[in-house]
């Protein structure tokens, strides 16, 4: 049986080199970074060159760099930490409708403290427009996070032109680049952003380290207590090994960004026509173009969801139906009810997640099984309802 792992959005393989970087700090190498004498001292030196390796690929200054446990940690960070320090009378904070629930979470966690959270809606491909936004700031308008693409369905949002309202009206701006970075060109200075969060294990990084980029004299409220570590930004003993290999995979990532992304477009296309063209009653979902390289979400009309996936899952497929912190829940996804799709449309979407082992043989299998699965699951269901 052949194996194809689409699910590159949900993680990544860890890459071989990276993780050859990152054995002597789990071995020899095992200086806390905040000792004084060499073991620490190299510790250090090690976190030092990681921060500046993320920096130059973030167009930033290494001091603006925090890092962290996880993306999800970086965006609690961001607008909780950032939330925390408005005054009392601009505690109006806006997030896209479409974002991870690592955001939207953390937006409602503010909810109790006297805060008051809109959610900014999107157009049927999951987009953004910067008129929402500048509609729905108001005096009181401390904070808005829109995400640099869709997890879910892969759209791209126009956040050079969303935070340069933000920046008209004197409103701070968080970017969940989690998706994006080492993917595709993710520049502070050209996006224009306050904050903006990223995960090492979605470039083929080791899972457990993440980052927050804080542009100078952006207001932050630490959330973790009782050390001096990351520029009192985080504390607690940083995990020196997975900074490192965060390091690498962005090294790695950053040298073949744009051939990958060329690549992975074609692939990504082909296989999205291929769909289209062999099973009837399929729809693309999100932006036909302006969508992540890796990213083929469809609507197969009257297929749930979970029949598909546990039936790709026998034929070797990895794939999913959104975020993989949501896996399990029965919940329609947030995501497909933003875009205007009912309840049981929204629980037959579809994400494949193309990566660096994809290729075109995996992606004809991968239509072979569709074309046979689909139509049999979608009967079955209409026998289930007769």
């Amino acid at each position: 049986m052949r194996i194809v792992y689409l699910d590159h959005a949900a993680t990544t393989p860890l890459d071989p080199r990276v993780r050859k970087t990152m054995e002597p700090y789990l071995k020899s190498e095992y200086g806390n970074p905040s000792s004084l004498h060499r073991w620490g001292r190299r510790a250090r030196m090690a976190i030092d060159a990681a921060r500046e390796t993320l920096a130059a690929a973030l167009n930033a200054d290494p001091a603006e760099i925090c890092f962290v446990s996880s993306g999800t940690e970086s965006c609690n960070l961001a607008i909780i930490g950032c939330a925390l320090k408005a005054p009392l009378n601009r505690r109006h904070i806006l997030v896209s409708a479409v974002e991870h629930h690592c955001v939207l979470h953390a937006a409602e966690w503010l909810l109790p403290f006297g805060y008051e959270v809109e959610h900014i809606p999107v157009d049927g491909y999951g987009q953004v427009d910067p008129n929402a936004v500048r509609e729905r700031i108001r005096e009181d308008t401390w904070l808005v996070s829109v995400m640099h693409a869709n997890n879910e369905i892969g759209t791209l949002h126009p956040v050079e032109a969303i935070a340069r309202v933000c920046r008209e009206r004197g409103v701070w701006f968080h970017v969940d680049a989690v998706q994006t970075f080492g993917l595709l060109p993710v520049d502070v200075e050209a996006i224009g952003c306050d904050l903006l969060s990223v995960s090492a294990h979605k470039i083929y990084g080791p899972k457990g380290v993440g980052a927050l980029y804080v542009r100078a004299m952006t207001p932050l409220q630490p959330l973790m207590v009782g050390g001096g570590q990351e520029r009192d930004r985080r504390a607690g003993t940083e995990n020196v090994a997975g900074i490192v290999g965060f390091a690498e995979a962005v090294k790695i990532a950053e040298a073949t960004r744009e051939a990958e992304a060329e690549r992975l477009t074609r692939l990504r296309d082909q296989f999205i026509r291929a769909v289209l063209d062999a099973i009837p009653d399929t729809t693309l979902t999100g932006h036909p173009t302006e969508r992540l390289p890796t990213n083929a979400h469809f609507r197969f009309q009257g297929v749930p969801s979970d029949s598909l996936l546990i039936a790709l899952d026998r034929a070797g497929i990895g794939a999913s139906s959104g975020a993989a912190c949501s896996a399990g829940s029965l919940e329609p996804s947030h995501v497909l009810l933003a875009l205007g799709w009912d309840e049981t449309a929204a629980q037959e979407g579809i994400r494949f997640t193309l990566g660096r082992e994809t290729c075109g043989d995996d992606l004809q299998y991968v239509v072979e099984v569709l074309a046979r699965e689909v139509p049999r699951i979608r009967s079955r269901a209409l026998t289930a309802v007769g």
